[in-house]
């Protein structure tokens, strides 16, 4: 079993950290690794920092753990191998079912919602000579898609292929995926993460490139074929080469657990983090939307009864069929 009781020592030792020092330690773990995904992206800011917040309040290690995204981290928190996992609700589901590309037939039932964090907004940056306008102007280009398994590696390719457009497409990190842009190896990067994406935002800094999203048409055909995504629109404001709002999808991100992760310590983490939302936005600015009221964006995937506790105490009533 993952979690096991602290050592006396350390449990006293702990007995000196405020707050949640004072709360049931049963079966806490000694450490907490949080999957997040490439280097460059937002789950690689936001999962580092929230570690840093967790180990700071709570007086354990905790480390963010680099992955290929979502779809990794269900199946690791499926597996007990990681004990926090920053997850889609597209994958998220997908491993529900059984559907995951990454462990196929597998139910992942044994995950559980924590909080809500933020919307994942899917948009490209390309070369400034390479005229690229709209998803569409992709066709024949060299687009890689963020790394395989994570959520812009598995729907960009799905998108590209709803709107029946052949692109050359390859998979990377975003930190990797910047740098062959930026060097002329490809022609353009596509990826969906929360707004300011870093990798996007250090190629405006440093690179002749323009953002860009969906058209009108193309929009309303992604919309129509994917219903696990909502319309969103990306301020003008996000990066200095962006002149104006653009259209795109967006899908919601929640941070998760194992069910057999101790109730107190579900308990605790949610609490930090819904009712810290300035320290929150300290570590992305995406965390904006890391608000307790965001907890209804999760349709299907029973919450953690630490959650479930913090959310009722606090007047958000979790429906019945979302009680883990």
């Amino acid at each position: 079993m993952r979690y096991t009781t602290f050592p006396a020592l350390a449990a006293a030792a702990l007995m000196s950290v405020s707050g949640a020092a004072a709360q049931d330690r049963d079966g806490w773990p000694s450490e907490l690794t949080v999957g997040t995904a490439s280097q460059g992206g937002v789950y690689f800011v936001y999962g580092n920092g929230l570690a840093s917040f967790l180990a700071e309040e709570l007086g354990i290690n905790a480390s963010g753990e680099v992955t290929g995204g979502p779809v990794q981290n269900v199946t690791l928190l499926q597996m007990q191998e990681h004990d926090i996992g920053l997850v889609t609700m597209g994958p998220m589901y997908e491993a529900w079912i059984g559907e995951s590309e990454l462990a196929p037939g597998l139910e992942h039932r044994d995950v559980r919602a924590l909080f809500p964090m933020y919307e994942t907004p899917f948009q490209g940056i390309a070369l400034r000579n390479q005229n690229i306008s709209s998803v569409g102007d992709l066709a024949g280009k060299r687009v890689t898609v963020g790394p395989a398994g994570g959520t812009p590696g598995t729907y960009w390719p799905r998108f590209l292929e709803a709107l029946n457009v052949d692109a050359n497409v390859s998979f990377a990190g975003a930190s990797d995926a910047a740098g062959q842009l930026q060097d002329g190896l490809i022609d353009a990067f596509v990826f969906a993460a929360g707004v300011p994406i870093a990798a996007f935002s250090q190629l405006a800094a440093e690179a002749d490139v323009r953002t860009f999203s969906f058209s009108d048409e193309e929009l309303e055909a992604i919309l129509e074929a994917f219903p696990e995504v909502s319309p969103f629109t990306i301020s003008a404001d996000a990066y200095t080469v962006q002149e104006e709002d653009q259209g795109s999808v967006a899908m919601w991100n929640f941070a998760v657990a194992h069910a057999e992760m101790p109730e107190s310590l579900a308990y605790e983490i949610t609490r930090l983090v819904m009712e810290n939302n300035d320290r929150m936005m300290q570590i992305h600015a995406a965390a904006v939307a890391t608000l307790p009221e965001n907890f209804v964006n999760n349709s299907f995937l029973p919450f953690h009864p630490g959650a479930v506790r913090w959310f009722e105490e606090n007047g958000f009533e979790i429906a019945e069929e979302l009680r883990g």
